[in-house]
C-alpha cells in the first residue's frame, strides 16, 4: 500500500516542478532596430500592411484605420506612441492585431511594426522586473525584460502602451491644439 502513495508524491512533485517551469508565450517583434514581445494572449493575429486610410485631426501615432473583414480597426504606430519617429514602410512591416481592454469590453486595435520574429516561450525566473532608468520608453509601458538566448527582450504591458482612456486624452489634446 506504501507503493501507490510514493508514486502520488512522485507524479505529485514532477508535477509541481514542470508547473514551476511553465513558460508563458510572447509575440516577438522589431520596431526600430531594437527587439519587443507581448503577450500572445492579447494579440489576434498578424497582417500584411497594406490598404491604410488616414484619419484627419487624429494625433501623430494614430496612422489611420483599415478595414478588417467589414469592422473599421485604428492602427498606431507604436514608434511614435514610443515618442520616436515614424515607422518607415518596408516589405516586412506588418501590421498586429490585438483586442485591448476599452471601458467594459474589448476593442480591436492594429499596432505597425518593423517586422515579426517569431514566438518565443520565456519562463517567469527569466523575466526581469522593468527596469527605472537606462530605457527610452516609460517603465509602466514595460511588463519585464526576458532573457532568451542571452540576448534582452523588452516585454511590453499592452494595457499600458494601448491604454484606450490615454490614448483617447492625448487625441482631445491634439484636437485642441489644432482648433481654430
Amino acid at each position: 500500500m506504501a507503493e501507490p502513495m510514493l508514486l502520488n508524491k512522485r507524479n505529485r512533485a514532477h508535477l509541481e516542478r514542470a508547473q514551476a517551469e511553465k513558460k508563458d508565450q510572447f509575440l516577438a517583434f522589431v520596431l526600430g532596430g531594437e527587439m519587443f514581445a507581448m503577450d500572445i494572449r492579447s494579440i489576434k493575429e498578424v497582417i500584411q500592411y497594406g490598404n491604410l486610410t488616414e484619419v484627419p485631426l487624429m494625433p501623430d501615432f494614430i496612422r489611420g484605420v483599415i478595414n478588417l473583414r467589414g469592422a473599421v480597426v485604428p492602427v498606431v504606430d507604436l514608434s511614435v506612441r514610443f515618442g520616436r519617429p515614424i515607422t518607415d514602410v518596408a516589405k516586412r512591416t506588418c501590421i498586429v492585431i490585438l483586442e485591448v481592454a476599452a471601458g467594459e469590453g474589448l476593442l480591436e486595435l492594429g499596432i505597425i511594426v518593423d517586422h515579426v520574429s517569431e514566438v518565443l516561450e520565456i519562463g517567469a525566473s527569466e523575466i526581469e522586473p522593468a527596469p527605472t532608468f537606462g530605457s527610452t520608453l516609460r517603465s509602466d509601458f514595460l511588463a519585464g525584460v526576458g532573457k532568451v538566448g542571452g540576448k534582452f527582450v523588452i516585454i511590453l504591458d499592452v494595457d499600458h502602451v494601448l491604454s484606450i482612456e490615454e490614448m483617447a486624452s492625448l487625441a482631445s489634446g491634439s484636437r485642441e491644439d489644432t482648433a481654430p
